[in-house]
């Protein structure tokens, strides 16, 4: 009876010809840091309904298909990654809550249906996102593009909407829902690592659901829905007693093995370092890849992880504990803070530093709030009112308790220079009900977000845009790396 059961299981996964990948990709981030990112990926052949599903969680597929969303982005962030510090991530995250996504173009009302689709994911997650609406929701121009297919004769910047809530705290209640939406849930697989008792004592700790569609067939005609959750932790080794580190010391205990779900679960380890700095992996890994992308050569240790294996404990030991890496600054990185003081006038300055030897094109993102009118007319750029670095602006102005003032610019950032954006703005006078509450912490604002083409692929570690499993990666051969920050 065991015999057929298995078999019937086997045939019936084999009809929905779902597919599910997990895996672990684990940084040194020099010189006193770790990174380690987390991703669930689950292919859906079968996409036209929602009625039976196999391994796809069900919830997301009812909340794609009932608002035709084409493309979703969701991350629940806290904590600031240090660009100039620990280079790129592989996916990037604003402080708080941050969503977008693009509709079908069939929908008649997208504002309507963002607004039901924010409320859905708010229960779904247990998250505020149900705070967003007009008043804080923005169309960007050109910072934003879809990483999936699109048909050539659609205007996809008209079916994007944008919000962010950098007030929102990321707690145990989004990480329990989102685990839920695993086959494995956190039983078995790579998810059972994700203690929540850990995972939040790090210095940055991210979590998103991305879903959008990829291409089933060389010509693209065919398309397969591709959901990722991803999780992206930051520790630091004062925090755990030495640069020496285990999966016992990361998350308080080892792997309980692969997924029995999972088509292929795979852990990699960059030991680019080791040439420099040695260090011992234990278990030894099942092999060593080398991958030269972008003018940059990267090492890589992977572990190819088995259902029916004991417990895995994975770690690194260090041959001298008084010797740290030095951080080598990324091409392109950026600033930001805040000019004044008081409840009046103030302004808002964003730093571009580009350390390449050559000119890079970038494009930025301002989102303020209605409380916060930024006016176009004292936008200064290295202390000039009309500069030669801008090659395209846009800019929405504002609406008091209605609509978020909303500057995007594409600039050309010389080579070794560095660019200031200077922006003024005024408070606006509040009602009294209109405070936020803690009135200790005072406003935040939304994130900048910076578009740019990296000419090389130092310090990048982001999975190119037709890829799918971190394996993609290797010795990519894309002429530029797209990167949003």
């Amino acid at each position: 009876m065991a015999v057929l059961l298995i078999i019937f299981m086997t045939a019936v996964f084999g009809a929905f010809g779902d597919d599910f990948i997990e895996e672990i990709f684990i940084k040194p981030l020099p010189p006193t840091h770790l990174y380690s990112y987390f991703q669930f990926i689950t292919l859906i052949n079968n996409n036209d309904s929602f009625v039976h599903s196999n391994l796809s969680p069900r919830s997301i597929g009812e909340v794609i298909s009932r608002f035709k969303v084409e493309e979703l982005h969701l991350t629940l962030t806290e904590g600031q990654w240090r660009h100039n510090q620990w280079g790129y991530p592989v996916v990037d995250a604003a402080p708080g809550a941050e969503l977008y996504a693009w509709f079908d173009p069939e929908v008649e009302d997208i504002d309507a249906e963002w607004r039901k689709l924010s409320a859905t994911l708010s229960g779904l997650f247990c998250a505020s996102l149900n705070f967003i609406d007009s008043f804080n929701t923005i169309t960007p121009q050109m910072a934003l593009w879809p990483t999936g297919p699109v048909k050539s004769n659609v205007n996809v910047t008209s079916l994007l909407r944008y919000a962010s809530l950098p007030r929102e705290i990321v707690c145990t209640e989004n990480l329990t829902p989102w685990k839920k939406l695993l086959p494995c849930e956190s039983s078995r697989g790579f998810s059972a690592l994700l203690n929540s008792r850990m995972i939040h004592n790090t210095n940055y700790h991210s979590i998103g659901v991305h879903v959008r569609k990829v291409c089933a067939s060389e010509d693209c005609t065919e398309t397969k829905l591709e959901i990722k959750q991803t999780v992206a932790l930051v520790y630091d080794y004062k925090i755990i007693g030495s640069n020496n580190w285990s999966f016992i010391k990361l998350f308080g205990h080892g792997l309980p093995g692969a997924c029995p779900l999972a088509t292929t679960s795979t852990i990699y380890i960059d030991i680019t370092s080791n040439v420099t700095f040695p260090f011992q992996l234990s278990p030894p890994p099942d092999k060593i890849v080398s991958s030269h992308r972008g003018g940059s050569v990267t090492n890589l240790a992977v572990y190819n992880i088995e259902t029916d294996v004991e417990m895995i404990n994975v770690g690194v030991k260090h041959n001298s504990k008084e010797k740290l890496g030095v951080n080598v600054p990324p091409p392109l990185h950026f600033n930001r803070y805040v000019l004044g003081y008081g409840k009046e006038f103030g302004g808002i300055v964003t730093e571009l530093i580009n350390n390449y030897w050559t000119a890079i094109d970038v494009v930025v993102l301002e989102n303020a709030p209605w409380w916060l009118p930024i006016q176009l007319s004292s936008l200064r750029i290295n202390s000039e009112a009309e500069s030669k670095l801008v090659k395209s602006q846009y800019y929405s102005p504002g609406r008091s308790r209605q609509k978020p003032y909303h500057l995007e610019l594409l600039l050309t950032l010389p080579p070794r220079s560095t660019t200031t954006i200077t922006i003024d703005f005024e408070f606006v006078f509040l009602k009294w009900q209109e405070y936020p509450p803690d009135a200790n912490h005072g406003f935040y604002i939304g994130s900048a977000i910076v578009t740019a083409n990296l000419p090389t692929a130092k310090n990048y570690t982001s999975i190119p845009v037709s890829g799918i499993s971190y394996n993609s990666t290797f010795n990519a051969s894309q002429p530029c790396m797209y990167k949003e920050m």
